[in-house]
């Protein structure tokens, strides 16, 4: 098993081993391809800073196209499978929950890019699977990125009023539950497109309410409001989430509930 990202590694490599690779470089992609030969490769590597894709159009394209070109030009000429990550955002947010068989149409730049991915992958002649994620919440190993629990539990525990809003729904993902789910694809070499994402169909505010409750936390700081009071680069999706009943079949894909996600969340914070 390797694990590859660009420089130095930020987490602690347990098993397998490591390699530094810039895949929107496409020498160094097919070189440790070519090198590794692996029967499958899991791609998590995105740009996913919304409003930050929005402004800077090229890098994003890079990282979240050219990239996955160059991955699949690797994959075919060493007969690698490929599980890529996407995501709900290259829906407009009209309605929702969605199935896999939902028509695509992004409202930023960002789900632009990566249903570009994803249209590259389609035309392809290589072994692919596709899975489509949602708001996904976890720890990383120095906490230097965050998400909408981590963000909750600390603004609270400062004593912060914090505005969150109530008309977007999403099925926010546990780490861990993307990563069985692309286990689950890798070891199948499942074909196809997937929705991996939690279960529980939720606004942000529900979210907010529901790890306050669990960190025992003053719910009154928790203030509901809507999207057009926040004036953000990029446009959101207002409801996305995802029906998952075809991971479920096919890859035996069973995430947490969202209250048992984040009792995981809580106890990996030291």
């Amino acid at each position: 098993m390797f694990a590859t990202a660009r420089g130095k590694s930020a987490i602690p490599i347990i098993h397998g081993e490591y390699d530094s690779l810039d895949i929107t470089n496409t020498e160094e992609v097919d070189k440790i391809i070519g090198a590794i030969k692996p029967d499958v490769i899991i791609n998590t590597a995105a740009m996913t800073n919304v409003d930050q894709c929005e402004t800077e159009r090229e890098a994003c394209w890079d990282a979240n196209v050219n990239s996955v070109k160059h991955l699949i030009h690797a994959c075919l000429k060493n007969n690698v499978h490929l599980v890529h990550v996407s995501t709900d955002f290259i829906f407009d947010g009209s309605h929702g929950p969605l199935d896999e068989n939902e028509k695509p149409a992004p409202v930023n730049y960002y789900g632009e890019s990566k249903l570009a991915a994803e249209e590259l992958l389609l035309k392809s002649n290589i072994s692919w699977s596709i899975l489509r994620t949602v708001l996904v919440f976890g720890i990383t190993e120095d906490m230097s990125r965050s998400n909408i629990v981590l963000w909750v539990k600390n603004s609270l525990e400062q004593g912060k009023t914090i505005q969150v809003v109530n008309d977007q729904w999403r099925t926010p993902t546990l780490a861990e539950d993307l990563a069985m789910g692309c286990y689950l694809a890798a070891k199948k070499k499942a074909t196809g497109i997937y929705n991996i994402s939690g279960k529980d169909f939720l606004s942000p505010y529900d979210i907010a309410i529901q790890t306050a409750e669990y960190f025992k936390l003053d719910k009154s700081l928790i203030k509901a409001t809507d999207s057009t009071q926040f004036k953000q680069t990029a446009r959101r999706p207002l409801t996305t989430g995802f029906i998952i009943d075809k991971a479920r079949k096919d890859l035996e894909y069973e995430p947490r509930s969202f209250k048992e996600g984040i009792a995981i969340l809580a106890s990996q914070i030291h």
